[in-house]
């Protein structure tokens, strides 16, 4: 354990430890995507997470999310998915999509929930958005997310 006698030189170094980490932050594409739904086509603005780095940081560290947005995580092929909220600060909801694009299961995640939530199925991509944004567009299990592009 470190205990440190000046309280100042603690704040000093985890000013540091944290402007570090920011510098270190992923950056995404952003692409407009669809998700064809029995009330038509609905659109969203979404960043992709395709590498590594991307889908471990994800949503982190953000404080805000507007409708309409959301963040896109393609995967290279078809697996159990399994996701948390360490230190995600805002409630979001998440859709397990199998490989040719049908939404198969929707849930509601809590900042900073660590319990992970896995999908039922093997899935290829996994969309976050505010939380009960699927609920607002009319988007339900079995809607298809269009994969022109991915």
């Amino acid at each position: 354990m470190l205990i440190f006698k000046k309280p100042l030189l603690f704040v000093y170094i985890f000013f540091l430890a944290a402007l570090s980490s920011c510098n270190s932050l992923e950056s995404f594409e952003t692409r407009e995507i669809a998700i064809d739904s029995s009330h038509g086509r609905i659109t969203i603005i979404a960043e992709l997470a395709r590498t590594d780095a991307q889908k471990q940081q994800g949503l982190m560290f953000r404080r805000e999310l507007k409708d309409g947005h959301g963040m896109l995580f393609i995967f290279d092929r078809d697996q159990i998915l399994s996701f948390w909220m360490k230190n995600t600060f805002i409630p979001l909801s998440i859709a397990y999509i199998t490989h040719d694009g049908r939404i198969v299961e929707i849930h509601n995640l809590e900042p900073e929930d660590l319990n992970p939530v896995r999908s039922s199925r093997s899935v290829r991509y996994a969309l976050e958005v505010p939380q009960n944004w699927f609920d607002r567009a009319g988007i339900r299990i079995g809607d298809r997310l269009v994969l022109e592009g991915f």
